[in-house]
């Protein structure tokens, strides 16, 4: 458990020193902590849901939960681990109350040739929101490979620093990489294609 500690750059005396006087309820420590994961934690749900509106608020209650329940905190793990469990057990709830970010319909239509100027323009908006092709794709998805991808690629988390996060042996946690991988380079290559595909209808 120390290696992963050290491996994560994470000083485990410091930080269960600042939530220990968080949880006595020192204001500047708990302010410490939000400042220090906030923002990976911002980042992490934002590729998850794929909505900022939806992963501020989730970040928000997150730490509302976290900050509430400090003495319930488990040192042998890590902050980041529970903080991030928790929000995204948030995200769960949040989406089984609310259609997908991102449905098919418009992908759908795309592919059996319905293609017209709404669509373009409903491709176009959805971009805007999505942000680029590569959160669209994300969201395609299962979410243990995109939670996978997230927490590997951008979080730099380690393989058995993920397995200890999402209770899962090594081995599953590298299976849902190997195929996330491959699924989302598919993903895109297709979205590119079918990008290029309209504008050339529509030159």
């Amino acid at each position: 458990m120390v290696g992963l500690w050290l491996e994560c750059g994470v000083d485990r005396k410091t930080e269960q020193r600042v939530i220990r006087k968080a949880a006595a309820g020192d204001r500047e420590a708990s302010a410490r902590l939000i400042r220090t994961h906030q923002q990976s934690l911002y980042a992490y749900m934002l590729r998850m849901c794929g909505k900022p509106e939806i992963a501020e608020d989730i970040v928000q209650e997150a730490f509302v939960r976290v900050l509430s329940n400090l003495h319930r905190f488990d040192e042998r793990f890590r902050f980041s681990t529970w903080l991030f469990t928790i929000a995204k057990r948030l995200y769960i709830n949040a989406s089984a109350k609310m259609r997908p970010a991102y449905d098919t319909d418009t992908v759908g239509a795309a592919r059996s040739g319905l293609v017209g100027p709404e669509v373009l323009a409903d491709l176009d908006e959805r971009r805007d929101v999505q942000g680029d092709v590569l959160q669209a794709a994300l969201a395609e998805l299962s979410v243990e490979q995109r939670e996978v991808l997230i927490l590997f690629h951008q979080q730099d988390w380690s393989i058995a620093l993920i397995a200890q996060h999402l209770d899962m042996p090594e081995g599953t946690v590298k299976s849902h990489l190997h195929r996330g991988r491959r699924r989302l380079r598919d993903l895109v290559e297709h979205r590119d294609a079918l990008a290029s595909k309209l504008a050339g209808v529509w030159q």
